[in-house]
């Protein structure tokens, strides 16, 4: 089963692009969604994530949160228990 790894992010963010490289070198396939060309998913991360930094990062409808906190599972080893 394909793991859903969601990325919200904006063009001008270096975590966006630091989070996307970490997934990236964990060998994780990603769908990313541009909130900055598109108000209604900001609205929608907004209200999943309850916050409105970016990236926002979900796996498999779980909120990890942002580039800290995915590198810090990473770190941990804690990334695993979220993927199937």
């Amino acid at each position: 089963m394909k793991n859903e790894i969601i990325v919200y992010s904006t063009r001008i963010c270096p975590f966006c692009v630091a989070a996307k490289n970490l997934l990236t070198s964990q060998n994780l396939d990603y769908q990313e969604i541009m909130v900055d060309k598109d108000p209604e998913q900001r609205a929608i991360m907004m209200e999943k994530s309850g916050r409105t930094s970016v990236p926002q990062i979900f796996i498999n409808g779980t909120h990890v949160g942002g580039f800290d906190d995915l590198n810090a599972k990473v770190r941990n080893n804690e990334l695993n228990s979220l993927l199937r």
